[in-house]
């Protein structure tokens, strides 16, 4: 067959000999003679032979290969978290397979299945927008295959996963804000049962307060954070009066689209109203002008992930109590909102 993969099997058949003295031979087995070693080597090339690790791998009862499944490669945030992680399983010789589910449930529930049938030693998983509950998850579980989430998470869920401070992130932009003299602040909230959204949405709320702010329902924009939420929300903003000087929207991408709107409508940034947003995406510091953000630690995040996967690998128990990790965020301060201070701009 034109797609046959040649296999030990196909040696042997060409030389005579059984399959485990080609097995031995391969692997350079000091009980096969250098002559014999020779000849199987000289066959393995004329069929192009491949030997097949994962097979190994799986007979040892590890295919020493992580599934990870992100919402998205697209943006730099998750591209910056899944290097974190190859970096650190190549260290650790393990292999990666990555999923995306484009946040969309449905796609998420169907890699998983791909990742469990090509047998992974562990999952690594944020969850995507439309991810509500953990059922499809259940499989897993039950199996004893090690589970870490990271960055996203269902609010009140208890798993294993690496996070970071949203909450103290949001906090600091709203706290920088009001800094700079802004005293009515809009925000771009996403979905509420999802950490990441929550947390942040609760940090905007936690400086209000703190600085003796009101909250005004009316300056919230509940949204799915797409593109499109970023202009429908902005242009409902500047509908209202007196205008919001001050904008915090929960992730970049939102944040960048109403920057748009704001030039749109020949509304000058920060001086009228300032703007930030959250992720620190590497476009940040292409914008006009350079949008305020928060890093998210990525490269740590993935790495501490790899981390805590090799723990729970190591454990014989095959029981695993749930932990979190939870990273510091760092405020990127740039030209979005410095107005009054010679702060450094990042």
């Amino acid at each position: 067959m034109a797609n046959h993969r040649a296999s030990i099997t196909d040696i042997a058949k060409v030389l005579g000999l059984s399959v485990s003295t080609i097995s031995r031979a391969l692997a350079d087995h000091r009980d096969v003679s250098e002559d014999t070693k020779a000849r199987v080597r000289q066959v393995a090339k004329d069929l192009n032979y491949r030997p097949n690790h994962l097979a190994a791998a799986l007979r040892k009862g590890r295919s020493n290969t992580l599934g990870v499944l992100v919402p998205y490669i697209t943006g730099n945030f998750f591209s910056v978290v899944v290097n974190g992680i190859e970096t650190a399983a190549t260290k650790a010789g393990l292999n990666v397979m990555i999923c995306q589910s484009n946040e969309n449930v449905l796609h998420e529930k169907r890699n998983l299945e791909t990742l469990l049938n090509a047998q992974v030693d562990g999952f690594l998983v944020s969850l995507a927008r439309t991810t509500h509950n953990l059922d499809h998850f259940a499989g897993i579980q039950e199996l004893n295959i090690p589970l870490v989430f990271f960055d996203r998470i269902l609010e009140g869920s208890d798993v294993s996963a690496i996070v970071v401070d949203d909450r103290l992130g949001a906090y600091q932009v709203v706290r920088h804000l009001i800094e700079q003299g802004s005293r009515r602040i809009a925000h771009f909230a996403g979905p509420q049962h999802l950490n990441v959204w929550k947390n942040r949405f609760q940090g905007y709320l936690d400086a209000l307060r703190d600085f003796g702010l009101p909250f005004d329902d009316s300056l919230v924009y509940h949204c799915d954070m797409t593109e499109q939420s970023g202009v429908a929300g902005t242009r409902k903003f500047l509908q209202m009066s007196p205008l919001p000087d001050a904008i915090f929207a929960a992730v970049d991408i939102v944040a960048v689209e109403a920057m748009q709107v704001l030039k749109e409508h020949r509304i000058r940034i920060p001086e009228e109203i300032a703007l930030a947003g959250f992720s620190n995406e590497a476009f940040t510091m292409f914008t006009e002008p350079r949008l305020t953000s928060v890093d998210q630690c990525g490269e740590q995040m993935g790495q501490q992930a790899v981390q805590m996967m090799q723990e729970m690998l190591a454990s014989h128990s095959g029981h695993f109590i749930p932990r979190r990790v939870v990273l510091s965020p760092k405020l990127k301060i740039r030209d979005s909102t410095l107005r009054h201070s010679s702060l450094l701009i990042d």
